[in-house]
């Protein structure tokens, strides 16, 4: 069926019905090649669209090559924010100048197929499913090292968090316009999108899609950000963690005081003998690096509070194209109400 955008009174309006998102760093060599798949596709849906590229931080030409691109690719925006603030703060800002009635996340690497987007707008158009996945098939999940530790990240985030995400999709996906306004109105920080997602409970769908290679350049993720990444998510969704921690130390101060108990007996019984250094040693390190873990933990909870409590924006825009009544300075950040005068302030 063919859905058009409709007012409050039901009328038709003017505008994207469907809107896809782009985060990009650094994909100047392969513009060319996405627009190509991109375009066609979306003109062969039939409906209104806008394509929203957000430019996070690039050092290359891609902002300039998105620039001109505007004057053949039709309905692109381009939003360049001030510095790189990272693809999950990147998707933000695009979400966030989006009007679209569906949202479509892909990345720009073309790893996420064009030819997959009319499989996630059925289940949208004929069911009204809030969010579509695109469950990855054929994708190639990188080395061995990496696709263990990318499964123990899911088992210890199903663990730990409160909400459940299905470790066969990623990025790519369709959101409807009411999900995406839910989604815009968390102001973390911190963001994991898609325990953000997760989290806001709205019904959801996979459909298999064949992911592909990388056409050109490097991934942004390397190892470390792959474990920051894990460590934010595991640490935004739960405080699992910092229970684990009361545990361990329950434990391990039961253990002592056991080890005393058995420590005095025997000197009342056999006297007292030359004491193991070694093993003193041991039980010293252990004790100490337990306890320094254990800090470490409530060490990530507390930066995630400092970084709350400061109320920085998300991110800055440094200049945009395409947009008629978007400030370039925006933040993304919902205004801070006025203060209410106090007696004595008059009025």
């Amino acid at each position: 069926m063919t859905i058009l955008p409709v007012d409050f009174k039901g009328r038709a309006v003017a505008g994207p019905v469907l809107s896809v998102v782009l985060p990009m760093r650094n994909e100047s060599r392969g513009l060319d090649r996405l627009f190509a798949r991109l375009v066609p596709v979306l003109q062969g849906i039939g409906l209104p669209f806008e394509i929203v590229a957000i430019d996070d931080g690039s050092t290359d030409d891609t902002l300039a090559r998105l620039k001109a691109l505007r004057e053949h690719v039709p309905g692109l925006k381009v939003v360049s924010l001030s510095r790189n603030f990272g693809k999950e703060i990147g998707v933000t800002a695009g979400l966030a100048r989006t009007s679209g009635r569906a949202v479509i996340l892909m990345d720009s690497d073309l790893q996420h197929p064009p030819e997959g987007i009319p499989d996630l707008l059925k289940p949208w158009q004929e069911e009204g499913i809030a969010i579509v996945y695109a469950r990855r098939v054929g994708l190639d999940r990188g080395g061995f090292t990496r696709k263990i530790l990318t499964k123990w990240f899911y088992r210890l985030f199903d663990m730990m968090s409160e909400v459940k995400i299905d470790r066969e999709t990623g990025d790519f996906m369709l959101i409807d316009r009411k999900v995406v306004d839910a989604f815009l109105a968390m102001p973390e920080r911190n963001r994991f999108n898609r325990g953000l997602l997760a989290w806001a409970g709205f019904k959801t769908r996979t459909v298999p899609v064949d992911m592909e290679a990388r056409e050109s350049g490097a991934s942004q993720f390397g190892f470390l950000k792959l474990m920051r990444l894990a460590m934010n998510a595991i640490t935004s969704f739960g405080t699992l963690p910092l229970r684990i921690w009361t545990y361990i130390g329950s434990v391990v101060s039961l253990l002592a005081l056991a080890y005393g108990a058995y420590i005095f007996m025997r000197t009342l019984i056999f006297g007292a003998d030359v004491p193991g250094y070694p093993s003193l040693i041991v039980g010293l390190m252990l004790s100490a690096g337990v306890q320094l873990i254990g800090l470490g933990i409530i060490g990530e909870y507390i930066g995630h509070v400092f970084s709350e409590v400061k109320r920085r924006p998300l991110y800055l825009v440094q200049e945009t194209a395409g947009f008629d009544d978007s400030p370039a300075d925006e933040a993304a950040l919902p205004a801070v109400p006025p203060a209410t005068p106090g007696p004595g302030t008059g009025r």
